[in-house]
């Protein structure tokens, strides 16, 4: 079966062609999975001289998707198609967030380290967005989760208080720029005295730190630097105190460099997971990953950046919860398939891997799915088609050709699948891919 855009498309597969950022903090040219990635999905040519830093899949404004037509042209966003036809998000998903798709899907190649931030809740975004459009430029929060394609690095959510004893202890540039009499006040605290004086202390250590004078701060890096260059000739630096001098070599004399002391260092491998929630502060320093997040490009920044910095807000802003974040391991759903499951309503991811000659298949779910092709090749079809193999099989539905060659999918090709829509997928060779979807749990409550 063809899909014109404008007909109706109940079980079809729709192509994507979806945009690219090239921030600063990304890679460079072919050495970033975002641009052979982007190159793929859009027959674009990579510029070696560019960063490629972000591929998004979905419909905020800043970066869409748009559907493939007739000639492989790509005129019609994701966002206009889904309005005029809002039966591929389902009944709950419309009841719930309306005619747009709930998440964001994106690949991240990350050179070097983001500014330290935080995403916030709905009703500081909203009053954020009515107040400040032109840096805030939606009214929807922002939790999100990110998936480690290779070792990912990133700051999250503050240290444990006892950490935080030590810390002060070993750092003594803190002191110099909060003063030695502000610090020492943890020496007064101790277990006895409960969770909500010990976060009171950290937010007000921390909101002093960042309110600093810059010439203090800069003094305060300076001398951290030098001393830690001077120690690593005779001892082994931790890692946090590694990562320091790395933070200043890409941002001299930023306060983050300093404020990176008070947050969790966190290692992911490949396969493992972090979800942020709101108004939690991170930072994501190294790696390439898969990261899905609640339709919204909302970031309060306060250090590791050269971008508007909102000090004020974000202090105000966090939750100030200490301790370890939760890493997700993904849960089996099948022998080639985990499931990411974080406490958000908007998304989950599915990582399948297929061996050699295996195949999958995706249930119908009552929401709408994205399929990232990470590599390989292989098949997808859904069940109101036949295998591939069979002359009435439906091409994904880019479809202006009916040719059986659009069954095929490779690396960097990106899917869009209606609610309650079967899919399909095997392979010749190894295929590697995600699928992006509203939260199954959302579905069992209706």
């Amino acid at each position: 079966m063809v899909m014109e855009i404008n007909e109706k498309h109940e079980g079809d597969l729709v192509r994507l062609k979806c945009s690219v950022q090239n921030y600063d903090w990304g890679r460079i040219g072919h050495e970033s999975l975002v641009a052979r990635m982007f190159s793929s999905n859009c027959d674009d040519e990579i510029d070696d001289s560019k960063h490629y830093a972000e591929l998004w899949m979905g419909t905020h404004a800043s970066g869409p998707s748009y559907i493939v037509g007739e000639k492989g042209i790509a005129n019609v966003s994701l966002k206009s198609w889904i309005s005029k036809n809002p039966e591929v998000l389902g009944d709950v998903v419309v009841e719930k967030w309306g005619v747009d798709l709930p998440f964001m899907f994106k690949v991240l190649s990350i050179a070097q380290a983001l500014s330290i931030q935080a995403h916030p809740d709905k009703e500081l975004a909203g009053f954020l967005h009515m107040l400040k459009p032109n840096v805030y430029k939606d009214a929807n929060h922002k939790p999100e989760m990110v998936l480690a394609l290779t070792e990912f690095e990133a700051l999250c959510g503050f240290i444990s208080f006892k950490e935080l004893e030590a810390v002060l202890e070993s750092v003594p540039e803190i002191k110099e720029v909060v003063g030695t009499a502000y610090a020492d006040q943890i020496l007064h605290l101790n277990d006895q005295d409960g969770e909500e004086k010990q976060t009171q202390f950290l937010q007000s250590i921390f909101i002093k730190l960042m309110s600093a004078e810059s010439k203090v701060v800069a003094a305060a890096v300076t001398k951290l630097t030098s001393r830690l260059n001077m120690e690593n000739k005779t001892r082994k630096l931790t890692s946090k105190e590694e990562l320091a001098l790395k933070l200043e070599n890409e941002h001299p004399h930023d306060i983050g460099v300093i404020a990176s002391f008070f947050f969790n260092h966190v290692r992911l491998n490949p396969g493992e997971a972090l979800y942020i929630s709101p108004n939690e502060p991170h930072a994501y320093l190294g790696g390439e990953s898969v990261e899905c997040m609640a339709t919204s490009d909302n970031v309060v920044r306060a250090g590791l950046t050269p971008k508007h910095r909102d000090v004020k807000i974000l202090c105000s802003m966090l939750t100030y919860k200490q301790g370890s974040p939760e890493i997700l391991k993904g849960v089996p759903l099948n022998e080639y398939t985990k499931r990411y499951n974080p406490p958000f309503e908007e998304f989950e991811v599915d990582q399948c891997v297929l061996d050699q000659g295996a195949s999958v298949i995706f249930p119908a779910v009552p929401g709408p799915s994205i399929f990232l092709v990470l590599s390989g090749q292989g098949f997808m079809y859904t069940t109101s088609s036949s295998a591939p193999s069979s002359s009435s099989s439906s091409p994904l539905s880019s479809p202006s050709s009916s040719s059986s060659s659009e069954d095929m999918v490779r690396g960097g090709d990106v899917l869009f699948a209606p609610a309650n829509t079967e899919v399909h997928v095997s392979t010749e060779s190894e295929l590697r891919l995600y699928r992006a979807g509203v939260n199954h749990l959302l579905f069992l409550k209706t």
